[in-house]
């Protein structure tokens, strides 16, 4: 015998009125015509009719229910229409109550009355609910029919109910019921609203607790095949859960680990302080994560890098401990998670990088020596000390050489060494000397307001101490969003974000001015940074949204869209050939992140106001490199005060150390005082030598020679300062249209800045950026000359950028254009 074929109830069957009447009258219930031998099949003629009707919400006057998401912890799952599966030995008031309560809930309902029909058909449909008659034991043997059904696996998440007689007697213990296998027990009520209610009450209660456990199925799949060894162990660290690369580690069976406590054997540390230490962070709800031992099955001591998580459970109390365990392969992680980097990361992004990490260190043994060589000699004059120097400066070295040559030159040649002497003692010896320039005010006053500290445009008592602070403001938190659930529109604008073309205003208007977490998540995934700093997605992203968050949406110009596009520009650069070559993963690192941070609680005033106006970062920072001290200091504040946003937390110290100086360093680089120092150290020792190499002929000869003059620690430093200072300067080098938009950004924050030192009786630093009067083709026109051309030259000849430099050539054309025309707007009038 077969199962009958289960009935798809319509959503669109009859509404039945719930007067009392009508739920008790038995007529109410009338039951159809005698079935065909087998299991039989109940359906409304609704149900045989066109099809299914829409599901429509019900509520608890009887109204129809539609079917919701289950919501699991963070997970969301659509459950199918619940079926039912009803065992009655003959159709009574009590079978006809439920079909008709299946038809008002909605669900798919089959009935059988050959009790060797039941297994095959459950097992055929896997009914979520089964409703079996234990009112006649004679007749139907129901707990021994529900031990059949539970005999199968697939009955672990079915509700089987078991209809008892209603009996005046004393009442009957439900022990026998559950030890067979039922869930739970109905007291027989043929009542329509009666088995209706049950059936809701199942549906919300126990049904739904079934799907949610069903639903578990995938996370221990996911667990089952994780790469991570994971354990789950109770309160009293009793190992409740293990995963196969967890039995791997530890060298067991599988299920042998199961009910066990491994021994913890920590090395110079008593086990006692250190589970004191362990628990006194866990037992309070927060994650500990630290350098643990444990013995394998064959007594060797294993060294893991372990983070714990306390889960709570019965209770409100923390029942679980989720540990999660990376075992300790050697003294060197950090290279071995680079290693698997480089092969993880896309080889458009890696092809031809050495696979070493070069650190430059100090040689402290020379210096001590050298200091105690020093120390030892006996100085009667400033002038003996100043010759019995043995540490030489190179500039000290170079005065010498000089000094030697002029005693056998002649007067021409010792008069003009006279000259370089002069020239090689003054204090800025990469700064270009800029005469008067009346001519060109706007030069003047960007020369001045950018590379100058605000001091030096005062005299006398001019300079006035302010009591303004800048203080951070304050910025809404936005749960960040996966990288895999980005919106459409903001997909779609980041779609070309490989390409320099790519449009940053697109992106910042799809994002509501949020764009830095979206670009930020995509570009770093493409670069393979969680790996490499051994960090999850979930702090990536609560990092990037700390930062955003930490921009100033007001700024005009120096906010989060600047900062994504300086993080555009720097991928952009990494991706060239000649970088990859030159630069390790750690560089990338370093550069990506300093981008991202760069300008952070910027307050859209330059350096000289702030020393002017006598802030509080002036005073802090000394008037030097004011913001972009701040800019690096804040980040790792911001970075490092939160465990759940500190993306270096899982770093070694010595790595950590390296990358964080190579990210002071990039974002200190971005400083306009030492703008021409960083442009011609860059020529002298890395333009000037590739372009000898290139005139004798030996670039191809030699490619081994050059690689590793490019790669020396000094050098490479040099080549991510040119890099972020090009990628914070570019907006002359993008199309037409955004050059214009940077333009228009950078003007206003300017004026704003004029008009605020003109309201507090501040010096303008820059009086040419008055609203009313200034010219921005002409301040555009200045910036590049002076700023711009000489410096991605250098860049360009050494990375090979001929788009950027074709849209450099255009928008210089253009601001001339504009200039010529007397116009002092961004756009020429309309036609």
């Amino acid at each position: 015998m077969g199962c009958a074929p289960s009935i798809h109830i319509s959503e669109g069957r009859a509404v039945y009125h719930g007067g009392k009447e009508a739920e008790d009258a038995p007529a109410a219930a009338a039951p159809p015509p005698p079935p065909p031998a087998g299991p039989k099949t109940t359906a409304s003629p609704r149900a045989r009719g066109a099809g299914l009707a829409e599901p429509e919400p019900r509520d608890g006057s009887g109204g129809k229910v539609a079917v919701t998401d289950v919501q699991f912890g963070p997970m969301r799952f659509h459950p199918d229409q619940l079926q039912v599966l009803l065992v009655f030995t003959k159709e009574d008031n009590q079978c006809n109550g439920f079909c008709r309560a299946c038809e008002k809930a909605g669900f798919k309902c089959t009935v059988t009355k050959e009790a060797q029909a039941v297994l095959a058909c459950f097992l055929d449909k896997h009914h979520d609910i089964v409703i079996i008659d234990h009112r006649n034991p004679r007749q139907l043997d129901a707990e021994a029919l529900c031990r059949s059904i539970r005999s199968s696996e697939l009955s672990e998440n079915t509700i089987i109910i078991g209809v008892v007689r209603r009996t005046d007697r004393e009442e009957s213990s439900v022990m026998p019921l559950i030890a067979a296998g039922f869930t739970r027990r109905y007291v027989e009520n043929p009542s329509l609203m009666a088995c209706y209610n049950e059936l809701l009450q199942l549906e919300f209660g126990e049904v739904r607790s079934q799907l949610k456990l069903r639903a578990c199925n995938s996370i221990f799949t996911a667990l089952e095949k994780s790469q991570e060894a994971i354990e789950i162990t109770s309160e009293d660290r009793v190992i409740q859960y293990a995963n196969p690369a967890f039995e791997t580690t530890m060298g067991y069976q599988s299920g042998e680990l199961i009910g066990k406590e491994l021994a913890e054997v920590p090395i110079n540390e008593k086990k006692a302080d250190l589970l004191d230490t362990i628990n006194s962070c866990i037992r309070i709800g927060k994650e500990w994560q630290g350098i643990y031992h444990a013995k394998k099955k064959n007594g060797d001591n294993v060294q893991q890098n372990v983070k714990i998580i306390p889960v709570i459970g019965q209770g409100g109390k923390i029942r679980h401990y989720v540990s999660i365990i990376r075992v300790c392969n050697g003294s060197n992680k950090a290279e071995k998670i680079t290693e698997c980097v480089q092969s993880d990361t896309h080889t458009d992004n890696q092809s031809g990088k050495h696979k070493d990490r070069r650190k430059s260190s100090l040689d402290v043994r020379t210096l001590a020596s050298r200091t105690s060589e020093v120390g030892s000699q006996r100085r009667h004059s400033s002038m003996a000390r100043i010759h019995s120097m043995t540490i030489e400066a190179p500039i000290t070295k170079v005065i010498n050489i000089i000094n030697a040559a002029q005693e056998s030159s002649p007067m021409p040649v010792t008069e003009a060494l006279d000259r370089v002497l002069e020239i090689l003692r003054s204090t800025e010896l990469y700064s270009p000397q800029f005469g008067a320039k009346d001519d060109d005010p706007h030069a003047n006053d960007l020369v001045g307001g950018l590379m100058s500290d605000g001091l030096r445009r005062l005299s006398g008592n001019e300079y006035v101490l302010s009591t303004k602070n800048l203080q951070q403001v304050p910025s809404s938190i936005i749960t960040p969003i996966s990288l895999h659930d980005v919106p459409p529109r903001i997909a779609r604008a980041m779609e070309n974000e490989e390409y320099w073309d790519f449009n940053i205003f697109e992106l910042e208007a799809a994002t509501n001015k949020r764009p830095l977490i979206y670009l930020g998540l995509k570009i770093f995934a493409r670069f393979g940074i969680c790996e490499f700093l051994n960090c999850s997605e979930t702090t990536l992203r609560s990092w990037l949204q700390i930062i955003e968050a930490n921009y100033h949406s007001s700024n005009p110009y120096h906010n989060s869209t600047h900062s994504a596009d300086v993080l555009h520009a720097t991928a952009y650069f990494l991706c060239k050939e000649r970088i990859k070559q030159t630069l390790d993963p750690v560089d990338e690192v370093a550069a990506l992140i300093a981008a991202t941070i760069h300008d952070v609680d910027h307050p859209g005033r330059t350096n000289s106001f702030l020393c002017n106006a006598g802030s509080e970062l002036a005073i802090l920072y000394n008037d030097t490199a004011v913001l972009e001290s701040h800019h690096a200091a804040l980040a790792f504040q911001l970075t490092t005060r939160d465990d759940k946003c500190n993306i270096f937390k899982n770093m070694e110290r010595n790595d950590y150390r390296t990358l964080r100086q190579g990210i002071i360093d990039m974002v200190l680089a971005t400083e306009m005082t030492r703008h021409f120092e960083h442009v011609n150290k860059f020529v002298n020792s890395i333009n000037k030598p590739l372009a000898a190499l290139e005139v004798n002929g030996e670039v191809n000869r030699d490619e081994e020679a050059i690689n590793t003059m490019l790669r020396s620690p000094e050098n490479r430093t040099l080549i991510k300062r040119m890099l972020i200072k090009c990628a914070d300067v570019s907006n002359p080098c993008r199309p037409l249209e955004q050059c214009i938009e940077w333009a228009a950004r950078i003007s206003e924050e300017y004026f704003s800045q004029t008009d605020e030192e003109k309201r507090q009786d501040l010096p303008v630093v820059m009086p040419v950026f008055d609203r009313n009067t200034c010219s921005i083709p002409k301040s555009q026109i200045s910036f590049i000359d002076y700023f711009i051309t000489d410096m991605f030259d250098a860049w360009d000849a050494f990375v090979d950028l001929p788009e950027l430099m074709q849209h450099l050539d255009n928008n210089f054309k253009y601001w001339k254009g504009l200039d010529e025309m007397k116009l002092r707007s961004l756009r020429p009038p309309p036609e």
